[in-house]
């Protein structure tokens, strides 16, 4: 063993349903040895709890968070909720922002997810940097339990000078929404140009609708001649699954090829699209099995959680996977792995598993499996990023039954 070990992960059930010690060296997995062989000043009994790569949601918007209530915006139709939080926005204070966004992000965090990239609005009116310094802030605040990347959010007509300023306040990568634009393909373009002159990567709302027009290829085309550790990544990307396979084909081979990440997100996807039509309800997601079988980088994350765009929302990556299963036609552990592993992917990060050299990025859970903890998403967690415990939850749970009593024939009732 390591003589620089700094913890043990005691008595952790693997995913191949073996029980294990994880030692750690600080922020890495140091070895895997037979349950009770780890040595170390810290031990942390996980007591069999099924030990599995950490969540990692590379699409959310923590600034959004919460605001369902207070806007009480019209169920089911994109266009309506943009305009219902453009309204409502007009009157938010940084600190309105950051608190919200910080419940947002320490829910997330209580449920195993130590790595979020979230979208910030870039706001209207005379101060249009409020959202982007209260993330700012929250990131810097959280720095040592989530590794928490930014991305800019500007409305599809605002100057590049603007996003160049909320840039330089802090974020780190350009986003946007070029398919509502008037010319989508010119949008991707100015928006992709604009990462370009900044040496950084983009992280753009990629045709988030049934019908209309097709961008991501254009992303594809253009991202695919960047460095290759320069994150590109397309979210949403629904239109894809409406396609027939012959349209679809060459989409999904320019996608792989350009190592363009697709982040799916289910629970909104799923509540928004769709309302228009009567019958035959298509699922509102993106092409999942194609872009997997055609070795696209895919991963899953939980978008909105109670706001104009989505009405609930738990902030947990096993929602997220459960959503995937039934609604994505996706196996019980590539459910998982989109919400984990792929997402960190996505995000640029290293590797995180239970395997030697590998990050120590990890959320324990009272499940015997990885299709139990699906089904089931056990309240029973402990997180632990870079190493250390960063949240843990335990549940008392109490039922009363009645005192059963016996007949004379030996017969219990209660």
């Amino acid at each position: 063993m390591p003589s620089r070990a700094t913890s043990v992960l005691r008595n952790a059930t693997l995913r191949d349903g073996s029980v294990c010690d994880i030692v750690l060296d600080d922020a890495v997995v140091a070895a895997v040895l037979p349950a009770g062989e780890g040595v170390a000043d810290t031990v942390v009994d996980l007591e069999g709890r099924l030990l599995l790569t950490a969540g990692a949601d590379a699409h959310a918007h923590l600034d959004k968070a919460y605001t369902w209530d207070a806007i009480n915006p019209p169920f089911g139709d994109l266009l309506g909720a943009i305009e219902a939080f453009h309204d409502f926005q007009e009157n938010l204070t940084e600190d309105d922002i950051y608190a919200r966004a910080r419940r947002a992000a320490l829910a997330l965090l209580a449920n195993g997810t130590t790595a979020v990239r979230s979208h910030v609005n870039l706001l209207p009116g005379d101060q249009p940097f409020r959202g982007v310094d209260a993330m700012v802030r929250l990131k810097a605040d959280l720095a040592d339990v989530m590794d928490l990347q930014l991305v800019a959010l500007p409305p599809v007509d605002m100057d590049d000078a603007t996003i160049e300023q909320a840039l330089d306040r802090g974020l780190d990568l350009v986003g946007g929404a070029p398919h509502l634009a008037d010319d989508a393909l010119e949008d991707v373009r100015r928006l992709l140009a604009l990462a370009e002159r900044r040496g950084i990567g983009a992280d753009l709302h990629t045709d988030e609708s049934l019908d209309g027009p097709i961008t991501i290829t254009e992303f594809a085309r253009i991202a695919g001649a960047w460095p290759e550790d320069r994150i590109r990544t397309a979210g949403h990307c629904v239109r894809l699954g409406t396609l027939s396979p012959e349209e679809l084909a060459p989409i999904v081979e320019a996608v792989a090829e350009a190592r363009l990440g697709v982040v799916s997100l289910p629970i909104t996807n799923l509540y928004l699209q769709g309302w228009e039509h009567e019958h035959s309800t298509p699922r509102g997601l993106t092409a999942l099995r194609p872009l997997l079988d055609g070795g696209a980088l895919v991963s899953a994350g939980a978008d909105n959680v109670r706001d104009p765009f989505n009405p609930i929302g738990r902030s947990d990556a096993l929602e997220t996977a459960a959503l995937l299963v039934t609604a994505g036609h996706l196996s019980l552990d590539e459910s998982w792995d989109l919400c984990s592993s792929a997402g960190r992917a996505v995000m640029g990060l290293p590797v995180a598993d239970a395997v030697p050299g590998a990050a120590a990025e990890f959320v324990a859970v009272a499940s015997a499996n990885v299709g139990e903890a699906i089904a089931e998403a056990p309240a029973d967690r402990i997180v632990i990023h870079r190493g250390r415990v960063v949240a843990r939850t335990s549940v008392t749970q109490q039922i009363h039954l009645p005192t059963p009593h016996t007949t004379a024939e030996g017969v219990a009732h209660v």
